[in-house]
């Protein structure tokens, strides 16, 4: 048996999630079905970060073991044939039985684009969100700078979630204006369901002047997820980037992180 780690990009509207369904209808469901086809016999994936319904991803890390002997090429570019257009696989690197896709992972980055004006978007529809009122970017990164370092992020965590704990270690959260394009990233050892889009939520409440920036401290302090903003849509996320030990021959030593770019002009 061989491990291989795939690197991928898909883009989330066009699937209901990463997580196998009987349906079918998923990103891991077309992945595997792919990679059978290039192995000839079934094929099962393990990846970094299983995205909801309508999450996008342009790095996702994944791995699978298997009886096959291909040429790495093989399993991007036939693969890649049997693919729809709304994923793709962009690398393929076999590694020793210590790599987990998941598990071995240090951090994760997500990206989340907002399109900030008074008519929604047409292009860019389910690839970014939208919110129509202004909104203040400085008010957004100043709130925005109390979420690095280790926290329970029990009010920013949907009630779903199966996560052990709800600490985590936040090394970026950064809010900045690109036009009328508003970048919101996010770099964690982890993340729990829903976090960034809650993270989000509260964030614009604050960019619209509802609440003060001071107040996403209180709501990581206070631990409670009724205090905190709707979760926004899943639009605007990208699964950016997930980084590994430098031990694996991952592309970029499995430090790359890439980060989407829209824009309407």
């Amino acid at each position: 048996m061989v491990r291989i780690a795939l690197g991928l990009e898909y883009a989330g509207d066009a699937f209901e999630g990463w997580q196998s369904q009987p349906h079918g209808r998923t990103v891991q469901d077309t992945v595997e079905r792919a990679l059978g086809i290039v192995a000839d016999e079934p094929v099962r994936t393990a990846v970094a970060g299983r995205t909801d319904t309508g999450v996008h991803a342009t790095v996702q890390v994944a791995h699978f073991d298997t009886s096959a002997r291909r040429p790495e090429t093989a399993w991007v570019r036939g693969a890649n044939s049997h693919l729809p257009r709304g994923v793709a696989i962009r690398w393929a690197v076999e590694v020793d039985g210590s790599f987990h896709a998941r598990y071995r992972a240090r951090e994760r980055a997500y990206r989340y684009l907002l399109f900030n004006a008074p008519v929604r978007p047409a292009v860019l529809a389910g690839r970014a969100g939208w919110f129509h009122r202004p909104l203040d970017e400085a008010k957004m990164a100043a709130a925005a700078a109390c979420l690095p370092g280790e926290h329970d992020f029990s009010a920013f965590r949907a009630a779903s979630c199966q996560a052990r704990t709800p600490v985590r270690i936040m090394s970026e959260a950064r809010v900045a204006r690109d036009g009328d394009m508003v970048v919101f990233d996010f770099r964690a050892n982890g993340f729990l369901h829903h976090m960034v889009r809650n993270l989000v939520g509260a964030l614009v409440a604050v960019g619209k002047g509802s609440m003060p920036p001071a107040w996403i401290g209180e709501l990581l302090e206070g631990r409670d997820r009724s205090r905190g903003a709707p979760t926004f849509a899943p639009d605007g996320l990208y699964l950016c980037g997930v980084s590994y030990q430098h031990y694996w021959p991952l592309p970029g030593e499995g430090r790359m992180i890439i980060r989407p770019r829209l824009t309407l002009t």
